[in-house]
């Protein structure tokens, strides 16, 4: 099957431009060295002040210690990678970039949220990789009214706000895209699994809306404990015994590795296919699994193959800069980077956190590697998802995408 395209059909953006350039500097030297402490700069001192007289200050939330690490770098990678693109500027002003660092728990990332909006007095937030996190600072996102662009964290139950947008998905809607699909491409019951938190549960759930309506049947639900679940043998043996036509899996990080390589070894692998959220094989967890990921299903709604002028220029740029692929968590990260560049550059008058906030809201689609998306009005994007399969191309594994599975959010 031919591989899907999704070419904008949208004029090109104005504010980027793909062309090779010296590595210019991002930002003021104290935000290149990418230190957790204030670099300087009038307090904003509420939403009515404006700072128009210095760099536009964002906060990049994201792990820089911990399991989800790797995530935080793609984001890192890409949204360092817009700005340097648009020669250190977001929306023609020059940007101060101050890192934190998410860890992997809701205290550490509460800690370092706190820091960035309350001493560091950034202009907006971007990054958040764990739901656990962003529920851990809603109230204070909310309530300070500092816009929170995120880039990958997006529970099902983070609703009715105002300053919180995400480029990313609700967490859900990877197993809603994916549902209808195996309904019609197994012919049997289905195992569930998944890591026993909120995006395990969200992933299952979101699974099941569309599964069972489209006539699928369940053959077992179960949580595995997280995060202390290292040896997946005994859930494995259940699968090997039930009467499962197909799994459906949710695991990412170390989780997503080692998951994948026992169901290999214990020989489920080719004899009951495995479908899953792409977290399971995303980034640099499939070069871990190796072949024990082959002719794996994900949903997911990136694939770094998608054959769009705006995808091969963004993943040619990538790979020359970290000598990797991009991924969701990258495209969401440098998307972040668009969102609040074009916001930056919209805004009349003074620069404030309410001032670019109202502006967020009004930025229309975005011309991205995934395909052209917009906000919905949950602050979430309406795009099309794809169909992934693990395959080996010119001698590598990687996620190719083979059908397209829809459109949610809208």
């Amino acid at each position: 099957m031919d591989h899907p395209t999704a070419e904008a059909a949208m004029p090109a953006r104005t504010n980027i431009t793909w062309t090779r350039r010296t590595r210019l500097p991002l930002i003021a030297s104290c935000a290149l060295a990418l230190t957790l402490t204030a670099c300087g700069g009038s307090s904003l001192g509420g939403e009515s002040d404006s700072d128009d007289d210095g760099p536009v200050r964002i906060g990049l939330l994201v792990p820089q210690s911990g399991i989800y690490t790797a995530l935080g770098d793609d984001m890192k990678n890409a949204f360092e990678m817009y700005v340097d693109l648009n020669d250190g500027e977001l929306g023609g002003r020059e940007v101060e970039i101050i890192l934190a660092d998410e860890g992997e728990t809701a205290d550490s990332g509460q800690s370092a949220a706190t820091k960035l909006i309350k001493s560091d007095d950034v202009h907006a937030v971007t990054g958040v990789v764990s739901s656990a996190v962003m529920n851990a600072i809603k109230d204070m996102v909310e309530g300070d009214e500092v816009p929170l662009v995120g880039s990958n964290a997006s529970p099902t139950d983070l609703v009715d706000v105002e300053y919180i947008w995400r480029t990313s998905y609700v967490n859900d809607e990877p197993g809603i895209a994916l549902g209808e699909h195996v309904a019609d491409a197994v012919d049997g019951p289905v195992y569930l699994i998944a890591a026993d938190y909120q995006a395990g549960k969200d992933e299952i759930e979101g699974f099941k809306e569309t599964f069972l309506p489209a006539g699928g049947e369940v053959e077992a639900t179960v949580y595995t404990p997280f995060p202390g679940t290292t040896n997946f043998q005994p859930y494995l043996a259940q699968i090997q015994s039930s009467d499962a036509a197909a799994v459906f899996a949710f695991y990412a990080g170390g989780a997503a590795v080692d998951f994948v390589k026992q169901y290999d070894d214990y020989g489920l692998a080719g004899n009951i296919p495995l479908y899953a959220p792409g977290f399971l094989t995303e980034g640099g967890v499939l070069d871990a699994q190796g072949s024990s990921a082959e002719d794996i299903y994900t949903s997911m709604n990136y694939s770094a193959d998608l054959d769009t002028d705006v995808n091969n220029e963004f993943v040619e740029e990538y790979v020359e800069r970290f000598d990797i692929e991009p991924t969701t968590y990258a495209v969401a990260s440098y998307d972040a980077a668009a969102v609040l560049d074009q916001a930056i550059a919209a805004v009349d008058g003074d620069l404030t956190r309410e001032s670019l906030n109202e502006a967020i809201g009004a930025v229309g689609e975005i011309n991205s590697p995934r395909g052209p998306w917009r906000f919905n009005e949950g602050g979430t994007p309406i795009q099309t998802w794809y169909l992934r399969q693990v395959s080996e191309v010119d001698g590598e594994l990687k996620n190719s995408a083979i059908d397209e599975l829809g459109e949610l959010g809208d």
